[in-house]
């Protein structure tokens, strides 16, 4: 065990994570020049085609040191981005030290503060590192001051290197292993191993990947799932090289994986602990916390027959994907489906782009919206998810939304649009002050509401991209929240509903409105689209019908002949808006989250 570390590379987005872990991997020569990439650890295609990491990556390095000594490094590669903020916390988890990166050209960024506080919260050994310092526009000096400020650690402690030409990789890998601890615990305990990822294997079940603290696992052990109690046996164990790769059996302080042939995705959760049947007092690793949905959304199968299909994508997507949880819905417009709770916009996006990619599953998304709690008249109090479960207003003594706390930090010269944006989302100013001269972090309180819908776009063009931004929930606050229905010909379009605050709502249904106008398709008969808030309507559009000319076989002659067949045509179009039914294409319940595009 004294020669094993176990890392991680956290940063903001951008910054070289998933760069530097390839110069890693290649400089020791882990993977041969002919299977080098670019992002060789990202195997989705959505992840090289975005540029970003998605999930966490674990490998297992050996690496021979100046000492003569052989190590093995267990690197965990980690996304970047806020919306998978809980893969980082898992990662960490699951190590004892991590390399800090910063961009010599950007400096240090909203991501890279909460990532570092994360980090420091699981006492881990940081190691800062300053990247890209090869570029034209690098400012190593005014970085390195950002990072002892930050830190405090000496001007000694922080490395150079660009991660492109592999300059400074020598040297990190040396003060991993002196600077990083090795894994402390017992190899002759019971036991204890944490899981902390798992993949779905069509052939070989469920593949859990975990972290030993104490104790060994060898093939054909009996294992128990500590909270679900359930008892399986070690069909296959080893270590994840750039595969999986089988060993007769995995050490204390090791990262590794199991197949036990498990099929049923609810046996397996993030945050357990594997120990042997054989072990009567299992003891939970604790310190693992439960995800917390920020953004509530409905996804339907367009068929309502493929709704059993999506289930058990949805249940393989989860164990892959820790982050997203889900329950039953029904809808009257959509029928069956489910109720999904994101950590962000991006990563509702990115689970909708691989239920269509890996499992050729085409969805309707619902509107997104963030989850409320109602106080009724009589003192219960009511968590509202989703519109259809908004309470009646006559009875609702008052609502609460979420509030979080945003940081931003960005060039002092765009405070101005920051402020003006934030200001007109309802935000509160808490704080600003300058971290440099170049650099300056605002901290406002706002709802959660209104930065769900296109907050971070917004922000990146108001400040030509030099803004970075992070937040974290505060709490709940009274506020003045109403129900918004969508009427098409006075038939609610229950999948359209949105719960949005009531200063807001005249603006946003006269813009659903005119954007559903542009959308819905021409029917016979005139479609009216109505906004409306309880009875009263605040907003409204009219499709015209599609007329044939009815008049055109008559030349000349009395008027009364033309009336009487345009009364004629009338009186079909009144009929035929009785029975005919507006269908709303797919793409009118995608537009509303581009509506200001």
């Amino acid at each position: 065990m004294k020669n094993i570390r176990n890392f991680c590379i956290i940063a903001h987005i951008d910054h070289g994570k998933s760069t530097l872990a390839d110069r890693l991997l290649q400089s020791t020569g882990t993977i041969s020049d002919r299977d080098m990439m670019d992002q060789v650890l990202d195997d989705m295609d959505l992840e090289r085609e975005k540029g970003i990491t998605i999930k966490s990556h674990a490998i297992q390095i050996n690496y021979k040191h100046s000492d003569g000594k052989e190590y093995i490094l267990n690197l965990i590669d980690t996304p970047g981005h806020v919306d998978f903020s809980y893969e980082v916390s898992r990662a960490l988890a699951a190590c004892e030290g991590c390399l800090l990166l910063v961009d010599a050209t950007q400096g240090i960024q909203a991501q890279t503060i909460s990532n570092l506080y994360l980090a420091i919260e699981n006492d881990l050994e940081i190691i800062p590192v300053i990247n890209k310092i090869d570029m034209d526009g690098a400012m190593v000096d005014e970085v390195r001051d950002q990072i002892i400020d930050l830190v405090g650690c000496k001007p000694d402690d922080i490395l150079l290197a660009s991660a492109r030409t592999g300059l400074g990789v020598p040297e990190i890998l040396d003060a991993i292993v002196s600077r990083i601890p090795a894994p402390q615990g017992d190899p002759d305990a019971p036991l204890q191993a944490l899981i902390f990822d798992s993949v779905f294997n069509s052939f070989r079940g469920i593949i859990v990947y975990y972290r030993i603290l104490n104790g060994r696992i060898r093939k054909g052990d009996k294992v128990k799932f500590v909270s679900t109690d359930q008892e399986y046996e070690a069909d296959e164990v080893g270590i994840l090289k750039l595969k999986m790769s089988e060993r007769p059996e995995v050490n204390c302080g090791d990262v590794g994986y199991i197949i036990t042939g498990i099929k049923i995705a609810k046996e397996v959760k993030v945050g357990d602990t594997i120990t042997l049947a054989s072990n009567p007092d299992p003891q939970m690793v604790q310190g693992f916390e439960d995800v917390k949905p920020m953004v509530f959304a409905g996804i339907f199968p367009v068929d309502t027959d493929d709704f059993e299909e999506l289930r058990d994508c949805m249940d393989k997507l989860q164990l892959n994907d820790a982050s997203l949880t889900y329950e039953l819905e029904t809808s009257q417009a959509l029928g069956f489906g489910f109720r999904c709770g994101f950590l962000g916009l991006l990563h509702m996006e990115i689970i909708q782009e691989r239920l269509e990619r890996e499992f050729d599953q085409t969805v309707i998304t619902t509107v997104p919206n963030v989850g409320f709690v109602a106080y009724t008249t009589n003192g219960q109090q009511v968590t509202v998810n989703n519109p259809t479960e908004f309470p009646d207003p006559v009875k609702t003594e008052r609502i609460e939304e979420p509030f979080i706390k945003a940081q931003i930090i960005s060039k002092p010269e765009y405070i101005g649009n920051i402020m003006t944006l934030c200001l007109g989302k309802r935000g509160i100013l808490i704080n600003q002050h300058y971290l440099t001269q170049t650099r300056v972090e605002l901290l406002f309180e706002m709802p959660l509401t209104e930065i769900v819908f296109d907050f971070y776009d917004k922000l990146k063009s108001q400040t030509r991209g030099y803004a970075s931004f992070d937040y974290h929930p505060i709490g709940y606050r009274e506020s003045d929240i109403v129900k918004m229905d969508i009427l098409l010909n006075g038939d609610k379009v229950d999948a359209l509903s949105a719960l949005i605050h009531r200063s807001r709502a005249q603006d946003f249904g006269r813009k659903l409105c005119e954007k559903l106008k542009e959308l819905v398709p021409r029917q016979q008969f005139q479609i009216s689209i109505q906004a409306a808030i309880g009875a009263k309507i605040i907003a409204r559009e009219n499709i015209s019908a599609m007329r044939k000319d009815v008049t055109a076989k008559c030349y000349g002659g009395d008027i009364s002949r033309k009336r009487k067949l345009l009364e004629k045509q009338k009186e079909g179009k009144k009929r035929m808006r009785q029975i005919g039914t507006v269908e709303v294409p797919q793409e009118a319940f995608l537009a509303v989250l581009k509506l200001d595009d």
